[in-house]
């Protein structure tokens, strides 16, 4: 249906989201990849010690989790996601198309990360995040419960991503 909204998730969007929706489907964004892209000052590190939190960075593909928004519950929602999604505005809100695991085809509200914004930490090694991650908490947490989150909630949807995996493997090696 062309008035359906739907958001896309593909961090803790996916185990907590916070709203409410009226379906939950797994779901695959094409030309964006999941990727610890963005240094966290606040829900997941400080100023002082930033931290990092995912983005979409160009390129790839994404697996992820569609949530579809009943129409009556949509400015609420959106309004919620703005407050959640853009503390420091270090995402772009888009219209991207997802192909759901069922088949269909369907537009979602998703937030891409902004390479030109000043925490757009791009490509860094995995020793870089690693160090990153170990060492930072913010408003969320510690950092590396959040990489622990995901890695979780990524194997309970049948998603193994060898990446976060590894990147897990060296930040819990790190921690004392």
């Amino acid at each position: 249906m062309a008035s359906e909204r739907w958001v896309f998730g593909y961090g803790s969007l996916m185990w907590r989201p916070g709203f409410p929706f009226a379906e939950r489907r797994g779901a695959t964004l094409h030309g964006r990849r999941r990727s610890f892209c963005i240094y966290s000052v606040h829900h997941r590190g400080t100023y002082e010690r930033p931290g990092l939190v995912l983005g979409l960075a160009p390129g790839g593909a994404c697996r992820g989790a569609a949530y579809r928004v009943a129409e009556a519950d949509w400015a609420e929602v959106h309004a919620y996601l703005m407050e959640r999604e853009q503390p420091t505005e270090t995402y772009i809100e888009a219209r991207r198309f997802v192909r759901l695991d069922d088949g269909r085809r369907v537009e979602t509200l998703c937030f891409l990360s902004d390479v030109h914004h000043a925490q757009w930490a791009g490509a860094l090694s995995l020793e870089r995040q690693t160090e990153l991650i170990a060492g930072a908490t913010g408003l969320s947490g510690k950092n590396v419960d959040y990489l622990r989150d995901l890695v979780e909630h990524l194997r309970e949807m049948g998603v193994r991503d060898v990446g976060m995996e590894k990147l897990l493997g060296m930040v819990e090696h790190s921690l004392p």
